[in-house]
Formats: C-alpha cells, sequence, structure tokens
C-alpha cells in the first residue's frame, strides 16, 4: 500500500478536519510519512498509542441494547490500519533497486485517467468486455 492510499484510508476515518485533539495529533503524524524514516515513524505511532491510550479505550453502553462499544471507533480504525499497513509503508525506501515512487500520483493522472478516458468512449461495453480492455491495456502498458 502507497502512502496516499494509507493517507486517505485515515482522512476517511478522522476527516480532513478532525475536532479531536488525538485525531489532530494523528493527522500531523501521518503529514510526515513521506519525510521520515521508518523507525521515526513507527516511533511517533508509538508515542501517539501511549499519550491517547485511555482515551481510546473508552467505552459507550447502548442503553437499549446493552452493548459496549468504543466510542472513538473511527480513530481506533485509523490507527489500526496504520499498524496493519506499516510494514508496505516505507517499501520504497526500503528496496531502493525497484525505483518505486512513494505515492501513485503518476498512475492516477496518466496511466488511470487515459483508460478511464478509452473506458468512458465505449459506453455499450458489457462489465466483461470492460474487464477484458483493461486486461488488455495493462498487459499492453497502455501502448495500444
Amino acid at each position: 500500500m502507497c502512502h496516499f492510499h494509507q493517507k486517505q484510508i485515515v482522512q476517511r476515518y478522522i476527516t480532513k478536519n478532525p475536532k479531536l485533539q488525538a485525531s489532530k495529533d494523528l493527522q500531523k503524524i501521518m503529514l510526515t510519512l513521506t519525510k521520515t524514516t521508518e523507525k521515526t515513524f513507527k516511533k511517533k505511532l508509538q508515542c501517539w498509542r501511549s499519550k491517547y491510550e485511555d482515551f481510546l479505550n473508552e467505552m459507550t453502553i447502548n442503553y437499549e441494547t446493552g452493548e459496549a462499544t468504543y466510542t472513538h471507533y473511527k480513530l481506533r480504525a485509523a490507527y489500526t490500519s496504520l499498524c496493519s499497513n506499516l510494514d508496505y509503508l516505507f517499501t520504497y525506501k526500503n528496496y531502493k533497486e525497484f525505483c518505486t515512487p512513494n505515492t501513485t500520483n503518476h498512475l492516477d493522472g496518466g496511466k488511470f485517467s487515459d483508460l478511464k478516458n478509452r473506458i468512458r468512449v465505449h459506453r455499450g461495453l458489457s462489465k466483461l468486455l470492460k474487464k477484458k480492455l483493461v486486461d488488455y491495456y495493462l498487459l499492453n502498458n497502455g501502448r495500444k
């Protein structure tokens, strides 16, 4: 998973303008992702977790059902997502010989936009034929 997609996932949970201080602090950590090392990023994340552990563990009880759920479940989901993808976030730095970019901008603005336009031109295609078109396009590296 690249930085851009992980940032989108975290942003989906904590929004672009978070209200909670814990969310704001996690967002600040996310903004350093492309400018830091894996070791430093992990340390910041661990410090964040330590600081907000009690806050993250707060529970809310639904009085109708008696069920207890985490009060800040979206913030917990953002943190969990970061932790589960941590091994992949610094792949571009750990394997420099592959010359992997740290974002997918070249795909989103280049290859995929061209592919979307090609599919859009053929509006009447069935889902199966669209899949074949995408496969053909990707196999031929977008040259044909």
